[in-house]
This record gives structure tokens, C-alpha cells and sequence, in this order.
């Protein structure tokens, strides 16, 4: 029995000096690394490194211009090619129609191509042309058959400019097969660009293939006015070879994990000074709608580049003044802390632990070191009397000091958290706060005015262009035209297009006479209606807007289609600008980027009034306007759009709201108060993680062992103390246990006590 009794404290001892992965070290050393960190983090974030010349939000805002402009490029380029392929293969199903016909029948449709033409693919034989000459030489007629022989491409006229060139064929049984080709200019289709801003299309190889917004030198009167043309065109270029070199990248490599927002790649330029202005740059790759699914104008490698010069502020500084006082604080306050956690917990635990394990191995001869206070000090006196009690002593319940519970470890945690909360709380609450008079630059103000009306302009030409589908497809219906005729037109449109839910032909009396998708929502028993495009009212969870077109050589009957909700509030996803709506004449929401109630009021009635003064003609026609919201500490940026221009959707007399609360963009005020908080967010979370491990691990098990501890040296031999962790305390709970097992029990002090006598007798 003395040998199990030997093996198993050896077996003890063996556990107790192994290298403690747990216990009260990990957590204070954790929270010393992490105030360490903290104190570095901000003594080199929390100076006015925010405070730079052109802020991050203006940068920014051009890259998400540029942005804009490549969404419109690639939808413009997507959608020329769609309906011209759409166009052949509509005049292709039906019966040989001359070349002359079918150009003119474009041209009345359509009116984006600088020119069209048909040529004899067998002979090359040119046999119409519309509009500009098209650099038909440069079409090679062999290759038309082979893998993207029909894919666009860019040729270069004499006079310089380039054009997109784009092909489909015509394809009429017994006859020669005809090549159907336009032509376009790279040009952005309806970009605000406000003022001194220009916009380039670059190719692949940095080469600016066109511009908007610089003036040519011819155009100008002052030598200062052909200088500053001169230094925006070298300016441009050299953005231009930047941006065509960054846009080689892979999308998720140009940007930060998580950003999101525009699927290509994309960003910002820092060019030269120049007359106190700093040319600002942003650039975007042409990218699809959807990840990884390229397009014909994505394959084309183009890159948008947008252009502005900005005035420096003079009064821009940097201090890290704050940044140092605040690190230095932390580290006082953080060397207290680990002081105090190390003086009063972690050295009378790790006392204790070699108390109780010289005990329990034998030693008797000297008296236990007692701690000062807290549980280690109850623990302490309860090993001390536990010594004299295998000396012989018996077990008598304590009294006095040995019973004092106050400023124990809980209260230390405390202490300690008060002390960390000291300085966080600050940095959350108080400093660096932005205030009310935040200077939020006016860039940003005309920038959100002209991309609002560059989105107004994106929405009406959609509109506008799914209008023109409709038409163009009525065009090719006649009055001897079979329903199913009708039906695979109708099928073959929906396809092609995603704008569309569905696709129908209506008679003079409301009847439907064909359709391809989703069920009809036109109101039954009426006839087709004589407005382009009209919104309907049903009561349900979207409005209803449907584009009507006059079928020819049917009296009364037409080709009625309803778009897709959905396809309105894709165009409004923008990043950087913010809350996006479209209101009717009424001011009454049609479409939005976030979640709304059809034919619901603006949410409040500034913009409300906003959109009714951006209504007002201002001249010929209303004009966009944009205006900065203060009210306290609550500062908002709005901007109104309403639809100018001609086609179906002119008449509807739209506009497109869009908000955003000036605290969510990169102005160093709110940059410096964002890090403010963050740092005070980052030490009470390092205090709260650290200290509540501590807690948890620690100082509740080592409460729960000074309980039994003491109920042990007050004489409970039969409860058996199991150790809860491999630590410290579990340990000190081992060392009680071996204890406990050569402490005589009441049993045994009375057998003692009778051998005793009856030796004494004898």
C-alpha cells in the first residue's frame, strides 16, 4: 500500500512540473502583448494622418466615377452588338428584304451606329451604307467563317479617332450571304462630366483612343488657356499608361479583401501639381455584370479613365502629437495593470503551488509562507494549518484574520478593468469627436450631382432602348404574320434581353395574341395603351411598367412589354453613392437600390422638396442639383436628377434621388474620430477578453479552492478535491488532495487514541 501510495505521488509530481500551457500565465502575458500592439497601433494612427492635401473620399469618389463610366461603355458596346445580331436574325427569318430596306429600317429604329452597311461576302461587293464611311478594307472576308471571326474590333480612321466596328450576317435562302456592319465611336453614352473634368477610353496598350471634356487648343483664346490644355493632355497620358498597366491585374488582387463594390479592377491616381491644383485620377476595367462571365465589350480590354483637377488645402497638417500621448498613457496604465496582476495573483499562486507541493511531499520542518490578501491568502492559512496537523495538531476551526475575504481577486479584476475602461472610454465617448463643423469638400457635393445625373441618363436610355426593342420587333410584324410566328419572335427577344418579365401582342379589343414569359399583367379587356412607356398602380409589391409599340399593318394592335423591376434597381447599384431612388412626377418611388414600398413618399421632406425644385425647367429644360444637409452633428449629401432628353422614356418625367450621411465617407475628420474609436474599441476588448479568461480560468476555480481548502483544515476528510484545469490552481488542488490522504481521519485519531491508553496500562 506505501508503494501505490509512493507511485502515485510521483505520478502527482510529474504533472505538477510539467510546462503549464494553461492558467494564470497565458492571460496576462496575451494582455501585455496586446496593449503593447495597441499602444504602437496608435501612436502611429491616431495623428492627423487623415489630414492629406486632397482627401481619401474625393480619390475615392473619381475612382467610383470612373466606374460609372466603364458600367456605361460596357452596356453601350453589349447592347449595340445584341441589337444588331438581334436585328439580322429578325430579317433573316423572314423574307429577302433589299439592303437599303433593311439599313433604313435600322436607322428609323435606332439611332447610336456613326454608320451601317451591307456588303456580298462572296464578291465584297458593297450594296448599301448609311451614315459615316466605314474602313471596310480592313475587314478581312476569309476569316469572317472562323472561331470570333464576328467579334468586334477596333480600327483607326485617317483622321485619327477609332471606331468599334461590329458584324452580323444576313442569311436568306438562295441568295449570296450579306454581312451586316456598323460602326461606333468610343465615346460615353450620356456621362455628366460637370465641369474641368475630362474622361478617356484607353486600350490595352496605354493608348488613349478617345476623350471627353479637355477642349482642343483651336478651341481656346488665351495662351494661360493652351497651356492648361497642353499640361491636361500630358496629364491624361500619363494616367492613362498607369491605369493600363494596373488593369492587367486580377480584380481580387487591385483590391482590399472584402471591399466589394465594382466587379473589375479599379482605383485612384495621385498626378502632378499644377497652378494649385492636384489632378486626381480614377480608372476601371470594363467588367460583366456577373463574376467571371466576360462579355463582348470585357474581351475588348478597354480601361475608362476619369480626370479632375483639385485645389489643395493649404491648411492641411500632420501631428501625431495625440497618437504619442495617447500610446504613452496606455503604457502607463497597461504597466499598472500587469503590475498589479502579477504582484497580486500570478507570484502567491505560484507560492502557493510550491507550498502545497512541499507539503505534500513531506516537508513539515518550516512554516508556509501566508500571501497578504484575497483567496491566496486564505488558501495559504489553511495550508498552514493543515502543516500542523500532520504534526500532530488537531483540527480546530479558524478565527480572526484567517477568515478575512476582503479585496479578494474578483475585486483586483476589477480594479484592473477600471483602469483599462479609464482610457477607452475616453476614445469612444469623448475625443476627436468630428462636431458639427466638418469640412466636407465641394468636390464631393458636385461629384454626387453628376453621377446622380449620369445614373438619371443610364435609367431613361434603358428605358429608351428597351422601347426601341419593342418597336424594332413590331416593325417585322404585318397582318399576315401567324401567331406562332409571333411567339417565336416574342421567345427569341425574351432571351437576348433580361430586362423584359414578359413579352406579349395585344389586338385592338385587349386580346392576346401571342406572348412568351410570365403571364400578362395589362389590364384585361382594355386595348393596347397609346403611351410609350406608362407605370401601372395594382396594389401589389412592384410596380407594373410596361413599354407599348404600334404593331404596322395591324389596326390597333401592339407589341407590349414588362420590365423587370429588378432590371430598374440594378442600374441604381452604385458604390459611393449612397441611398438611390426613382420617383415619379408625383415624387412617388418607382425603384431604389435598398428595400422599399412601391409608390411610397421620400423618406423625408428636405429631399422631398429637393427633388420638386430639381423639377423646375431652369432655362430650357430642369436641370441636376446638388446640396449639402446640416443639421448638428447630422451632415448629408443629396443630389437630384430628373430625366432630360428625348425618346419614350423622356415624357415619364422622372428623377433619381440619391443620399449618403457625410460620416461614411474618407474625410479626415471622421477618419481621425473613426480611429479614435476604434483604438478605445480595441483596448476594451483586449481587457474584456484578457481579464474575463482570466476570471473564468483562474480566480472562480481559485474561489472555489480556498472554500474547500479551508473546510479541509477545519476537519471534512471525506470530500476529495478534484482539480478542475492543468494549472496552477489545479495543482495547489492536488497538493490538498495528497494532503488529505495523509491527514488521519477521526476513526483513526480515536484507534490512535486507545492503543495509546492500553500501552500506557500495560
Amino acid at each position: 500500500m506505501a508503494a501505490s501510495r509512493s507511485k502515485r505521488r510521483h505520478k502527482v509530481r510529474r504533472r505538477t512540473d510539467m510546462s503549464l500551457l494553461g492558467g494564470i500565465r497565458p492571460p496576462i502575458a496575451v494582455l501585455s502583448v496586446l496593449l503593447l500592439a495597441l499602444a504602437g497601433i496608435t501612436a502611429l494612427t491616431l495623428g492627423r494622418a487623415g489630414q492629406e492635401a486632397v482627401p481619401k473620399a474625393v480619390k475615392l469618389s473619381q475612382q467610383h466615377f470612373a466606374e460609372d463610366g466603364a458600367i456605361a461603355l460596357r452596356a453601350s458596346i453589349d447592347e449595340s452588338v445584341t441589337d444588331l445580331n438581334r436585328t439580322a436574325e429578325l430579317f433573316s427569318a423572314g423574307e429577302p428584304v433589299p439592303a437599303d430596306a433593311v439599313l433604313d429600317k435600322i436607322g428609323s429604329v435606332y439611332q447610336k451606329w456613326m454608320g451601317t452597311a451591307v456588303v456580298e461576302i462572296s464578291s465584297g461587293k458593297l450594296l448599301a451604307a448609311r451614315g459615316e464611311n466605314l474602313p471596310l478594307t480592313a475587314i478581312d472576308r476569309g476569316k469572317l467563317a472562323d472561331k470570333d471571326g464576328l467579334a468586334p474590333r477596333m480600327v483607326r480612321l485617317e483622321n485619327g479617332e477609332t471606331r468599334l466596328l461590329s458584324f452580323s450576317l444576313l442569311t436568306w435562302k438562295g441568295q449570296p450571304q450579306q454581312l451586316l456592319v456598323a460602326s461606333s465611336s468610343l465615346r460615353f453614352p450620356g456621362i455628366s462630366l460637370g465641369k474641368f473634368r475630362s474622361i478617356a477610353v484607353v486600350g490595352q496598350d496605354g493608348h488613349v483612343l478617345s476623350t471627353d471634356g479637355i477642349p482642343e487648343p483651336e478651341q481656346v483664346l488665351t495662351d494661360l488657356q493652351r497651356d492648361e490644355v497642353k499640361q491636361s493632355n500630358k496629364q491624361l497620358k500619363s494616367f492613362a499608361e498607369s491605369a493600363a498597366k494596373k488593369a492587367r491585374t486580377h480584380p481580387l488582387m487591385s483590391k482590399e479583401p472584402g471591399s466589394g463594390g465594382f466587379l473589375g479592377v479599379s482605383g485612384h491616381l495621385t498626378g502632378e501639381r499644377y497652378l494649385g491644383e492636384r489632378a486626381v485620377a480614377g480608372y476601371a476595367g470594363l467588367a460583366g455584370p456577373e463574376a467571371g462571365e466576360p462579355t463582348v465589350a470585357t474581351r475588348l480590354g478597354l480601361t475608362v479613365v476619369a480626370m479632375v483637377p483639385v485645389a489643395e488645402d493649404p491648411t492641411a497638417t500632420s501631428s501625431s502629437a495625440f497618437g504619442l500621448l495617447a500610446a504613452a498613457a496606455l503604457l502607463v496604465i497597461g504597466g499598472v495593470t500587469i503590475f498589479l496582476l502579477l504582484r497580486t495573483v500570478q507570484r502567491p499562486l505560484i507560492r502557493l503551488f510550491l507550498e502545497g507541493r512541499r507539503l505534500s511531499r513531506g516537508d513539515l520542518d518550516r512554516p508556509v509562507s501566508v500571501p497578504k490578501s484575497g483567496e491566496a491568502a486564505r488558501i495559504g492559512a489553511a495550508l498552514e494549518r493543515l502543516r500542523r496537523q500532520l504534526l500532530g495538531a488537531p483540527a480546530e476551526p479558524a478565527t480572526g484574520p484567517a477568515r478575512r475575504r476582503r479585496f479578494g481577486s474578483r475585486t483586483l479584476i476589477a480594479v484592473c478593468a477600471v483602469l483599462l475602461l479609464a482610457w477607452s472610454a475616453p476614445l469612444m465617448l469623448l475625443l476627436n469627436r468630428a462636431g458639427d463643423t466638418v469640412v466636407v469638400p465641394q468636390q464631393m457635393v458636385n461629384d454626387q450631382r453628376e453621377r446622380t445625373d449620369t445614373l438619371t441618363d443610364r435609367v431613361r436610355r434603358a428605358l429608351n432602348e428597351g422601347h426601341a426593342d419593342l418597336t424594332s420587333v413590331a416593325s417585322l410584324m404585318g397582318d399576315r404574320t401567324e401567331p406562332s410566328d409571333m411567339a417565336k419572335v416574342l421567345e427569341s427577344t425574351l432571351n437576348q434581353h433580361t430586362r423584359y418579365q414578359s413579352l406579349y401582342v395585344l389586338d385592338a379589343k385587349g386580346k392576346i395574341v401571342a406572348k412568351a414569359g410570365d403571364d400578362a399583367r395589362s389590364p384585361s379587356g382594355k386595348g393596347p395603351s397609346d403611351k410609350p412607356i406608362r407605370v401601372l398602380d395594382e396594389g401589389g409589391k412592384e410596380p407594373v411598367i410596361l413599354g407599348t409599340a404600334e404593331v404596322p399593318g395591324r389596326e390597333g394592335a401592339a407589341v407590349v412589354g414588362e420590365f423587370r423591376i429588378d432590371f430598374l434597381n440594378s442600374l441604381l447599384k452604385r458604390p459611393g453613392l449612397g441611398e438611390v431612388r426613382v420617383v415619379d412626377d408625383k415624387r412617388k418611388v418607382i425603384g431604389a437600390n435598398t428595400g422599399y414600398r412601391e409608390f411610397e413618399g421620400l423618406p423625408s421632406g428636405r429631399l422631398d422638396a429637393l427633388a420638386e425644385g430639381t423639377g423646375q425647367k431652369v432655362g430650357l429644360s430642369p436641370r441636376p442639383s446638388g446640396v449639402l444637409y446640416r443639421d448638428g452633428d447630422d451632415i448629408q449629401i443629396a443630389a437630384a436628377a430628373p430625366f432630360v432628353g428625348g425618346g419614350a422614356a423622356g415624357s415619364l418625367g422622372w428623377s433619381v434621388l440619391s443620399w449618403q450621411p457625410a460620416s461614411g465617407l474618407a474625410i479626415p475628420e471622421y477618419t481621425y474620430q473613426n480611429r479614435t474609436v476604434l483604438a478605445g474599441m480595441l483596448g476594451i476588448t483586449a481587457a474584456a477578453a484578457c481579464l474575463g479568461w482570466l476570471h473564468i480560468v483562474v480566480i472562480r476555480p481559485l474561489r472555489h479552492l480556498a472554500d474547500q481548502a479551508e473546510a479541509l483544515a477545519d476537519g471534512d476528510r471525506k470530500t476529495v478535491l478534484y482539480p478542475r484545469h492543468h494549472d496552477e490552481v489545479g495543482a495547489v488542488t492536488r497538493s490538498l488532495e495528497l494532503i488529505r490522504q495523509q491527514l488521519p481521519t477521526g476513526t483513526q485519531r480515536k484507534r490512535d487514541g486507545v492503543t495509546a491508553g492500553l500501552a500506557g496500562r500495560n
